[in-house]
């Protein structure tokens, strides 16, 4: 019996030879095509067969599978990861209703037979939109090992088909825009090689791009655990002029992958093995040969799996185009492995400018996998450009947060911002760049990034001038509803309710607080951007900052920015004007640590609002105590600040009324803008308690507890649906969250490939600027400046200090000086004379909190936390932008 291959028009056969000429990727899927090419060219490539997607065609025929897959992927939302999960669970379960037809399971059993009595073999899927140049799709779909027996391969084939419907499989598709239609898949069966090594190696080096080395990866065993990601493998470098070793570097190799039984089996590698070199100089001369021959059969540098038996003979096992290098959008393998190796490292990339700039004060913390999840959900809607398939407009660098510079910039020249302009009207918003001749471009492809971009820029302006509408009343009912929804939550008895209220009402709640944020980002164009430099150059920066500072709920004596709201908030809770309960209520949600999801949220703490009370007080004192310095309250401060602007209004009115009227104006556009933008990001941070709530409540259901923070989303959602293997990755995960942790915060400019453990372990590392190009790293520059925050002149003794439970430490009129500074902060900040920071720009909450209460502050100067030390005599100028060392503490402070 035979069936139509998509795509092909002709009946082709159920069942095809590897090295049948038929075997085209329409037939056979992109991984099997390729094999079937290798074993036509004379590469040795194991025997097998083809199970082609006339096969799959066929069991789909078999009953109304092919009328239900449309409906049950329909909902799928390429930003949603929750509609994926929901659309694989309906395909299982329709798939596990179906049988294989017969002439199918006929098929492969004589396919089976012709290879030997009761072989080992390896079944693996080939979906047509995989291994192809352009479309990698590694690890999308599934691969079993030392499979044996008839029943035992057609139960294979029949999970391979399954696989192409894997929740992260429909991601991946649709992230690339392939529809739901245009993929089919076929499955190769081949001989297993009885693999004493194997591994991985790459004609071009899948980090820097050169083109001078091959690069081979090794370890005992079969070569899943490489694949995986789960070792660390030996490394060898082989010339690719001469064939010559280049160099050797022995991994840990801890663990290694064996055939057992019916399936395979990780374990311990014998210390004898971990010591020993995989590769003589000779085999790896020898991989490099054939990968080489290999690229020149397709063309184009490859990336090849290879085994060798134990009797020395060496096989190759897949092969596939680098689909991205170093300086297009990925070095494919490199970023590929580090996913699966939990390395969160978007860095290597290539050679592409990062910040985390004023983001990062937002998003400061090493994210665990939940947290990147969600953040990844938010940053789909808030930030534009968000990216197009192969460059990404964001993403972690060591589990942080970096904007993707080069992108950015690529993707805005499409639509009139010229790289000129660009740091001009962003250097506000993602901090401190360097000369925009510095700045690496990424090589789009013009064409297709504008046919993408268009639509985009379309979509986000009609949801930004809708919302902008709506941003009164959503900020309005957000609180309630907020509260509403986390009991509703807590109150979910079973995990099908639970996972039944992710795409019913929390995340259409995260999706409204994200399209809210980005429409209060938006109001007026670039106004929150614009208006302080032109205010500057009318007033001077003294008075422009004077002027900006203040801004007020109409009709009320109420200041309305949110990033000031809980220090106000404490200082009426200890005048007794609003209870403890109230200000929880209001402030609960809001912490240095607000937006990564395992971190308690303050409300949560019952100790907490004494803990604030003592900081805003400093040193535990009482708030009520005589001997604090009472010129560093913040009713103080701002009753000050109110005096010397409404002294500011009236002399710039009796000296010059229009150009008063002109500051007017500008004041008049951007308050809303400002007031907007904090609120929204506010009640972003409400709905991310929400989010933290749904997930506390699956580790309750599950049994699981906290270790469901180490999930993503889909995972979560498989899990409440009874898939326990996803725990599997949860150590790793863990680990690699700890890891990350114990390094000191990252430059806030990074370039190119970067690796946080080694620039943590270098001694000379510069904080501020790493770039990849310089051979160790570049030399920091001795002066220390920023941007300026909040104008004014101070000189004062520098505390620096590492977090905002280290507040403590600060004496009234003394400079604070961080690392980055948000909400968490902001009790301390009345006691401060001045602020510092290494990260910032015009716009972060440093800048906005100083400015409310006329405190100086130069923020994003990089290099302030390293050059600075406790006791150090300083001069703060925050309308420069300048720090000056005054005088060298005599020791420890």
């Amino acid at each position: 019996m035979t069936g139509e291959a998509p795509g092909v028009g002709a009946q082709v056969p159920l069942v095809l030879g590897l090295d049948d000429p038929g075997a085209v990727p329409s037939v056979a899927g992109g991984k099997g095509a390729s094999l079937g090419r290798l074993a036509r060219s004379g590469v040795r490539v194991p025997g097998g067969f083809h199970v082609t997607t006339a096969a799959y065609v066929d069991f789909l025929d078999g009953g109304s599978l092919r009328e239900e897959l449309p409906a049950a992927t329909s909902v799928v939302d390429g930003s949603d990861a929750a509609t994926s999960e929901a659309a694989a669970a309906r395909v299982a379960e329709l798939f596990s209703g179906q049988p294989v037809p017969a002439a199918t399971v006929a098929a492969i059993a004589g396919a089976y037979a012709s290879l030997g009595d009761d072989v080992p073999v390896a079944v693996r899927s080939s979906a047509t939109v995989e291994d192809l140049p352009g479309l990698s799709a590694a690890g999308q779909h599934d691969t079993y090992l030392n499979v044996r027996g008839q029943a035992a391969v057609v139960d294979a084939v029949r999970r391979c088909w399954g696989s192409l419907w894997s929740a992260r499989a429909i991601s991946y598709r649709a992230g690339r825009g392939i529809a739901p239609g245009d993929v089919s898949i076929a499955v190769v069966v081949q001989r297993l090689v009885p693999a004493e090594a194997a591994g991985v190696l790459f004609t071009i080096d899948p980090v820097s791009g050169a083109r001078d080395q091959v690069v081979v990866s090794a370890n005992w065993g079969l070569g899943e655990s490489v694949v995986a990601g789960d070792v660390t493998p030996d490394v060898a470098v082989v010339d690719r002029a001469s064939g010559a070793l280049v160099s050797y570097q022995l991994g840990g190799k801890k663990v290694m992958t064996v055939a057992d039984g019916g399936g395979t089996l990780e374990t311990e590698t014998p210390d004898d093995l971990r010591s020993a070199p995989v590769l003589s100089p000779a085999q790896a001369g020898e991989l490099g040969r054939v990968g080489l021959s290999i690229e020149k059969l397709y063309g184009e540098p490859v990336d090849v799996e290879w085994a060798r038996a134990g009797g020395g003979e060496l096989w190759v096992v897949q092969a596939r185009p680098i689909t991205t290098r170093a300086g297009g959008p990925a070095a494919a393998a490199a970023a590929g492995d580090a996913d699966r190796g939990e390395r969160w490292n978007d860095s290597l990339a290539g050679d592409y400018l990062w910040t985390n700039g004023n983001l990062g004060e937002a998003l400061p913390d090493v994210m665990t996998p939940a947290t990147w999840s969600f953040i990844e959900l938010f940053m789909g809607r808030m930030i534009f450009p968000p990216g197009v398939p192969g460059y990404r407009g964001y993403g972690r660098i060591g589990g942080r947060f970096y904007a993707n510079v080069s992108v950015s910039m690529a993707l805005l020249a499409l639509v009139g911002i010229s790289r000129r302009r660009f740091p001009v009207l962003f250097g506000p918003v993602l901090g401190r760049l360097p000369p925009v001749e510095e700045i690496p471009r990424a090589r789009l492809a013009r064409w297709k990034a504008a046919r993408l971009m268009v639509p985009a820029t379309v979509r986000s302006l009609r949801r930004v001038n809708a919302n902008e509408r709506r941003l009164p009343e959503f900020l309005a009912d957000a609180p309630g509803r907020c509260d509403r929804l986390r009991a509703e939550i807590e109150r979910s008895a079973d995990a099908a309710a639970l996972a039944d209220l992710w795409p019913a009402k929390v995340r259409p709640l995260l999706v409204e607080a994200a399209d809210m944020l980005a429409a209060a980002g938006s109001v007026g164009g670039t106004t929150l951007v614009s208006v302080p430099g032109k205010l500057a150059a009318l007033v001077g920066e003294a008075d422009a900052a004077l002027l900006l500072s203040g801004q007020r709920v109409e009709g009320t004596e109420t200041t309305s920015l949110a990033s000031l709201g809980p220090v106000m908030g404490l200082a009426r809770l200890a005048r007794g004007e609003i209870d403890r309960n109230d200000y929880a209520r209001q402030y609960g949600h809001r912490s240095a640590h607000e937006a990564e999801l395992s971190m308690p949220r303050p409300a949560e703490d019952p100790g907490w609002i004494d803990d604030q009370l003592a900081a805003l007080d400093g040193n535990g004192r009482a708030v009520a105590d005589a001997s604090r310095d009472a010129s560093r309250d913040a009713d103080t401060l701002l009753a000050k600040r109110d005096a010397a602007r409404a002294a500011a209004w009236q002399r710039l009115a009796r000296e010059d009324p229009r150009k008063a009227a002109a500051v007017g104006k500008l004041i008049t556009a951007w308050a809303p803008a400002a007031r907007g933008r904090e609120a929204a990001r506010s009640e972003v941070i409400r709905s991310v308690w929400v989010a933290r709530t749904w997930v506390q409540r699956a580790g309750d259901l599950t049994g699981c507890g906290d270790d469901l923070f180490f999930l993503e989303l889909p995972e979560i959602f498989g899990l409440l649906r009874g898939q326990r293997a996803p725990l599997e990755r949860i150590p790793a995960r863990r680990a690699a969250y700890h890891a990350y942790t114990a390094l000191p915060a990252y430059p806030a400019l990074i370039r190119g490939h970067f690796d946080p453990a080694r620039w943590a372990a270098d001694p000379q590392r510069r904080v501020d600027y790493y770039d990849e190009r310089a051979a160790r790293t570049t030399e920091p520059d001795d002066a220390i400046t920023g941007f300026p925050g909040a104008a004014g002149v101070v000189e004062g003794t520098a505390r620096v200090l590492r977090a905002p439970e280290d507040g403590g430490q600060l004496a009234d009129g003394e400079i604070l000086v961080t690392t980055v500074t948000n909400i968490g902060w902001t009790p301390i900040f009345p006691r401060a004379a001045a602020v510092v920071t290494d990260v910032g720009a015009p716009l972060s909450h440093a800048a906005i909190v100083a400015r409310e209460l006329g405190i100086p502050a130069v923020v994003g100067c990089g290099n302030a936390t390293t050059r600075l030390h406790s006791g150090d005599r300083v001069r703060v100028d925050g309308g420069a932008g300048t720090v000056e060392i005054v005088d060298r503490a005599a020791g420890p402070a």
